[in-house]
This record gives C-alpha cells, structure tokens and sequence, in this order.
C-alpha cells in the first residue's frame, strides 16, 4: 500500500492532473470564444456551416468541411491570442539561470581585468 501512495503522491502525477483539469476548464472558454467569433463571421457573411452540402450523395463531406473550418478558427485564435502574447512575455523574461550566468559572467570579467591589471603593473 506505501507503494501506490507514493505512486500517487508523486509530484508529476499531481501536476499532470491539475493540468488536465485546467485544460479541460480551459477547452470550453476557447469553445466558447469559438462560437463567439463564429457568430461574428455568420453576421457580417452567413454561417460557415457546410453540414447540408453533399456532393456526389457524400453526406459526411459537408460536417467535414464544418470542422476543418471551425478548427482553423480555433487555431487562429489560440495562437494569436495565446501563443504570440505568451511568446512575448516569455522572450521579455530573464530566467533565474540568465540572471545567474550575466553575473558570473561580469565577475569573471572583472577578475580578467584585474589580472591585466596585475600583469601590466608587474611588466612596468
């Protein structure tokens, strides 16, 4: 039994579970977000609904063709209006490791300098 708790109490099952529930909770915000620019496009051009089209008596070409067009303005959305910000907010971040390796960095080039330093006061 001590196993499975460990199992369960592991840190990456923890976490892989808190982000399946907030993708779960966050599918349905961009669902919805979906229907609403749906809703916008159906106003200014008609419905981009293709579920009555059946050419040749093909009658699942025209949910297909739903779909596709649907899934490329969820795709759009996503990455315009989450991806591209979080990229840039992302790249705007300095990381605790950047900030560590920007300052031994400037020591180790304070250190250079003063054993130029060093080197040129013993030559003279």
């Amino acid at each position: 039994m001590g196993g499975f708790k460990d199992f369960i109490m592991r840190g990456n099952l923890v976490e892989l579970a808190v982000a399946f529930i907030m993708a779960t909770s966050f599918a349905a915000v961009v669902t919805a977000f979906t229907n609403i620019i749906l809703e916008i496009i159906a106003k200014a051009g008609g419905a981009p609904n293709f579920d009555e089209w059946a050419p040749g008596g093909f009658t699942t070409v025209g949910p297909f063709l739903t779909a596709v067009v649907a899934f490329l303005i969820l795709a759009f959305v996503v990455y315009f209006g989450i991806v591209k910000p979080y990229e840039a907010v992302k790249a705007r971040m300095v990381t605790p490791a950047e900030e560590a390796a920007a300052e031994t960095a400037e020591e180790i080039a304070l250190l250079r300098e003063i054993r130029d330093s060093l080197r040129s006061g013993n030559q003279a």
